[in-house]
């Protein structure tokens, strides 16, 4: 099974997170590939939707390899095991915590405008991306709605590794996800269609429905 874009396989994952309807849930989406696909699982459940910002702490001289995660809050998470073969010092990681939480903050304030967040006490959360890699940021966002109160965590997402889930069943109630195939490299090859969006577009996904 293929998607051909993030909006296509949006309406697919609602319906596999259908029975969380009667829970009244709020639709967090991770940006950016996860709002499009956020969207549409909100406009199938008649949720509400916002954003969950959570930036990937990559390796200094492997940005791309993720050493943790942080998420708005203040929430973060951290990959030991990385770290401790990297050889990777506190001052190096407070120096990518640190642009990281810079950048944190401005793309919350774009994408959200001046909305307020969702209150997210005693609420069953849906955590929501395009796919999960490592599973890092999914994490952390787990963690930052744990601390907000929410009542249940769902992360909710149209593909992923099982090894992915496994990871992330330590801090979500449940994964949900229709596609895991054992032998795929990325997120992207589940999609005909996986451009990056821009700013902009994400902000205006993310406007009332």
């Amino acid at each position: 099974m293929r998607y051909s874009g993030r909006e296509q396989a949006g309406r697919r994952l609602a319906r596999s997170v259908g029975h969380l309807r009667d829970a009244q849930p709020v639709i967090l989406a991770l940006p950016r590939g996860g709002i499009p696909v956020a969207r549409e699982v909100a406009r199938e459940l008649g949720a509400p939707l916002d954003v969950l910002v959570v930036r990937k702490l990559g390796v200094p001289w492997q940005p791309e390899l993720a050493m943790g995660a942080i998420a708005e809050g203040g929430a973060r998470i951290l990959n030991e095991e990385i770290l401790r073969r990297g050889g990777i010092g506190e001052n190096s990681l407070a120096r990518v915590e640190d642009r990281e939480r810079t950048e944190l903050d401005r793309r919350a304030r774009l994408l959200r405008g001046d909305r307020d967040r969702i209150p997210l006490a005693g609420r069953t959360v849906v955590l929501v991306d395009d796919g999960l890699a490592t599973g890092a940021t999914a994490a952390a966002a787990c963690l930052a709605a744990r601390a907000e109160g929410a009542g249940r965590v769902v992360v909710a997402v149209p593909v992923a590794s099982p090894e992915a889930i496994h990871r992330l069943l330590r801090v979500a109630d449940d994964v949900v996800c229709p596609l895991q195939p054992a032998d795929q490299d990325s997120v992207g090859a589940a999609y005909d269609d996986f451009h990056q969006l821009t700013d902009s577009e994400a902000a205006e996904l993310l406007k009332p429905l």
